[in-house]
């Protein structure tokens, strides 16, 4: 009986690995797809992996809520201070608050910039992007995402 509840515990443990892992990638895809669409600024494949609710927070602190306003706004500053720009993603970590809930952090290497308001050029600057990604409806979407500036000592 006790081997049969370990080999029964143990199977269990496997399954749940397996779908960790299948989740896990699952929720890289997400982020792999946001990167994509950023870097050819369009964006048009938003409605597939972002929520209704989207929350999309830039680098300045502005916070836009919504899919349609998010877009918006990504859209217009791919058309101009960032059009061409891209970003590379150098390294990501999936933490799993919950069975449908996932906190990832990426970091990326961006190409270069000049931001308008005080012509700064930003060459190889390493930004920090925070994505919540939860599951609905058996499907990741991304809900937020957060750019941040890694200062450089």
């Amino acid at each position: 009986m006790a081997k049969l509840l370990l080999s029964a515990a143990g199977l269990l443990c496997l399954l749940g690995v397996a779908w960790g892992a299948d989740d896990e990638q699952l929720v890289r895809e997400v982020v792999k797809a946001f990167v994509a669409n950023y870097n050819n600024g369009d964006f048009k494949n938003a409605p597939t992996y972002t929520t209704d609710d989207w929350v999309h927070i830039n680098p300045g602190g502005g916070i836009t809520r919504g899919r349609d306003e998010g877009l918006k706004e990504v859209r217009a500053i791919h058309k101009t201070m960032l059009k061409g720009f891209s970003i590379t993603i150098d390294n990501v970590t999936v933490h799993f608050v919950t069975p449908d809930v996932a906190l990832v952090d990426a970091v990326h290497t961006s190409d270069s910039y000049v931001t308008p308001e005080d012509g700064v050029k930003h060459e190889n600057e390493r930004q920090i992007k925070t994505y919540l990604i939860v599951k609905r409806n058996g499907k990741w979407l991304l809900v937020l995402d957060q750019n941040t500036i890694i200062s450089n000592p």
